[in-house]
């Protein structure tokens, strides 16, 4: 039954106030190409988040809907993503941490 509801990926970057991390190319950018990528795949929607205080710790948070487990596996696997992950030089030298939820 999981495979048929809503899954969620959350995915987290750690650092510091002095780690190299362009929100702007972030939202505008590297967003807009996830989802040009993966929606065929089932991705529904991506949306960031930012502390509101630059702190040691998470300083950002995605989260990627998809409409379900098999889309997160579809896309992950798909060919288009070799050039999401490489988008990430553009923004960040952080390495991101992925996280599967699953609504209670």
């Amino acid at each position: 039954m999981a495979d048929v509801m809503s899954a969620t990926v959350y995915v987290t970057y750690e650092g510091t106030p002095d780690s190299r991390f362009d929100r702007s190319y972030y939202v505008e950018h590297h967003l807009p190409l996830v989802m040009q990528a993966w929606r065929r795949y089932g991705l529904e929607s991506v949306a960031a988040f930012f502390p509101l205080q630059m702190q040691v710790g998470t300083i950002a948070i995605c989260e990627c809907r998809f409409r379900n487990e098999t889309a997160i596996e579809a896309a992950f696997g798909s060919p288009e993503t070799p050039e999401v992950m490489a988008d990430l030089s553009k923004f960040t030298d952080l390495a991101p941490t992925r996280w599967r939820a699953a609504a209670f």
